[in-house]
Formats: structure tokens, C-alpha cells, sequence
């Protein structure tokens, strides 16, 4: 028997709404990456800057996850990494965001400030933190009109939450991005850096990228020709999916992560040609409770 994850060396798995929402595990998530299901790397893949690898690794442990700094990777790392390709060493980068972005930021030798004066910082970075506000927006709208590159962590409009929806740092992007004219550097999902930093650390390009998302999870994995599972099990839905032209689809979907350890059904696979995707997702998923349906364009 060959399960959706035997044909792969990596697993990149996004976090919120894939595995919990905010301190709420998915039922069935543990278990389905758990014990010797585990053959594959497992990389921990998350458009949230406001915490550090540590942090993450020591939240998904205490949900009943298998996981450690070493295997997560965040937007705040690779917001980074792309302005230490762009600076020189020592340069300042304001911080709009939360204090782990601001280590990432010293940690590849650059100078992290929150705010300046006649000196324009060489950057501006943003990612989320619930502590933004106007204030912090309004320094970084000095910085990026006096010239200040500008570094946006992930454009996510919205974060789920145990409550639901809650604005995410696409929202809090936007805002800077009406008062200043000017388009961010994105570094995370679905831009191609976030993705790259997970498979260099996974040793290997032979990847699923897996998550609740089709505007970054799904979107990420096109950008970088990879294969993706999207899980019904936070933001994106079946009539999202049935919105999608031909070449934006994910390759396989399914209602529960456990997927990964079943058998795709290929005898019985989603036509985009055949019309009407959510109705024939929604008889296939019924059909095969808990298996990966292919979505053939």
C-alpha cells in the first residue's frame, strides 16, 4: 500500500489551521504525523513572525506534537535572511512587529530599531504582533516614504483564531500600503523565500506542501512547482476551491491531515474539465472519508 506520503523525502506543513487553531489542536493532527508514520522530515512551516522557532517547537510539543527548533520555519527568519542579502552588515531595519522579529533581525548582523530619527533606517520589516499600533504604523510610513526598503514577513489578511477570523499582518499591511504608495518584499508564503528557506533545511526538494490555505499554502507550492494537500480544516473552503482557474488548484484535497497515511484515490479523481468542482469534491470526500482526492486539470 502506498500512502500519499511515500512518495515523498519532506513534508512541509503549514501551522494555523492545519495542525491547531491558536491553542486548539485539530482533533486527529497528532496522530497523523506521530509514531512511525514519521518516515519523511517534517518541516514546521508558518507565515507567523511574531514567534521565535523555539516558541513554535515548544507549543507544538506541548499539543502532542513531534517537533523541534530545527524544524521550524518562519517568516521572520526569512524576512531575515532576504534583508541581510540586501544590506550591508550593521545596517538598522525599524521593526514593526513582535520582539522574535526583531531577533531574527540582529541574529544576521543587522541593527534592529522601533523607531528614528534623522537618520531613515536602510529597511523597514513588518509582521504581526496584536501589540501593533498606529504609532508603530506611522514610523514605518516615514521610513518607507523617505526610502526605506520595505520587508513585509507574509501578507496573510487574516489569522484563525479560536473565536475565528481575526485580521492577520495583510491587514495591517494594506494600511501601510494605502499611506505610502509603495508594494512590499514579501517573504513569506506564497513568495518563493519562505518555501526555499524549508527545503534547504529539509535536505531535499522531493516535497508536499500541506495546508489550510489556497491564497499562500497552495499558492506557495505553485510558486515553486511543488506538489500540495490542501486540508479543509481552517480558512479555505470547498467553494473557494470551485472559484479557482485550472492552474491554480491544489493537486490533492481532502477533510482531515490523516490523509497523508492513506492511499490517494486515483481511481476516482476530481476533472476540472467535468465542471462543477464543489460538487464533485463533495461526493468524492464523501465517498472516501479521510483520503486524498487529485484534482485533474
Amino acid at each position: 500500500m502506498t500512502r500519499l506520503r511515500d512518495r515523498f523525502e519532506a513534508l512541509l506543513l503549514d501551522l494555523d489551521g492545519t495542525l491547531y487553531r491558536g491553542n486548539e489542536v485539530i482533533p486527529g493532527a497528532p496522530e497523523a504525523l506521530s509514531g512511525d508514520h514519521s518516515a519523511q522530515a517534517l518541516m514546521y512551516v508558518t507565515n507567523n513572525a511574531s514567534r521565535s522557532a523555539g516558541v513554535v517547537a515548544a507549543h507544538l510539543s506541548e499539543l502532542g506534537f513531534l517537533a523541534d527548533a530545527d524544524q521550524v520555519v518562519t517568516s521572520a527568519q526569512a524576512a531575515a535572511h532576504l534583508l541581510a542579502d540586501r544590506l550591508p552588515p550593521g545596517a538598522s531595519v525599524l521593526i514593526v512587529g513582535a520582539d522574535d522579529l526583531a531577533a531574527e533581525v540582529e541574529r544576521v548582523g543587522l541593527r534592529p530599531i522601533r523607531r528614528f530619527g534623522d537618520d531613515v533606517p536602510a529597511a523597514v520589516v513588518q509582521g504581526y504582533s496584536p501589540q501593533i499600533a498606529w504609532p508603530d504604523l506611522a514610523e514605518a510610513a516615514y521610513a518607507v516614504r523617505a526610502g526605506a526598503l520595505w520587508v513585509a514577513a507574509n501578507t496573510d489578511a487574516t489569522l484563525p483564531t479560536e473565536r475565528g477570523l481575526a485580521p492577520g499582518n495583510g491587514a495591517m499591511v494594506a494600511a501601510l500600503r494605502t499611506a505610502t504608495d509603495a508594494e512590499p518584499i514579501v517573504a513569506g508564503k506564497p513568495y518563493a523565500p519562505l518555501v526555499e528557506d524549508a527545503l534547504t533545511r529539509a535536505g531535499s526538494r522531493s516535497a508536499l506542501i500541506v495546508g489550510d490555505r489556497l491564497d499562500t499554502d497552495i499558492d506557495g507550492a505553485l510558486c515553486v512547482n511543488l506538489e500540495s494537500l490542501l486540508v479543509l480544516t481552517g480558512v479555505s473552503t470547498l467553494a473557494d476551491v470551485g472559484a479557482r482557474s485550472a492552474d491554480r488548484l491544489p493537486t490533492y484535497v481532502s477533510g482531515s491531515l490523516d490523509a497523508l497515511n492513506h492511499p490517494v484515490v486515483h481511481d476516482d479523481p476530481v476533472r476540472h474539465s467535468d465542471g462543477d468542482l464543489v460538487e464533485q469534491l463533495s461526493d468524492r470526500l464523501h465517498r472516501h472519508p479521510g483520503k486524498a482526492i487529485p484534482i485533474i486539470g
